[in-house]
């Protein structure tokens, strides 16, 4: 597992408490975090680093929604993406796994761990 952690995380969240609180417990669990405060953001971070997984919110003030979504699925094919959201409800087609806030850091981190170990097998 050691290996998979040090994939770089890109996690993209608007809200200032859950962007910080989740890098740090994520830092604590021994991945590479970046962050963005919004879509804008997460480019610039995607243009720059190699990002192997994205966490991002689904409503965001700055290319946010479904927009943000298009960009992702058109764009970051070769990336495990997770999208989090308080708004979502499970009948909006999503094309990737939502996790519907609030959500456990300790699920999100085992799914981590999950998705990755399933890349390098």
């Amino acid at each position: 597992m050691e290996e998979d952690k040090k994939e770089l995380i890109l996690l993209v969240e608007d809200e200032d408490a859950i962007r910080l609180t989740l890098r740090d417990y994520l830092l604590k669990k021994g991945y590479k975090v970046l962050v963005a405060s919004d879509g804008v953001g997460a480019i610039k971070q995607l243009l720059d680093n190699e990002v192997a997984l994205i966490i991002s919110d689904y409503r965001m003030d700055l290319l946010g929604g479904d927009y943000w979504i298009k960009f992702l699925k058109k764009y970051c094919r070769d990336k495990i993406i997770f999208i989090t959201s308080g708004f979502l409800r499970p009948e909006f087609p999503i094309p990737f796994e939502v996790l519907y806030k609030p959500f456990d850091y300790g699920d999100l981190a085992s799914r981590l761990e999950k998705v990755l170990r399933e890349r390098h097998d």
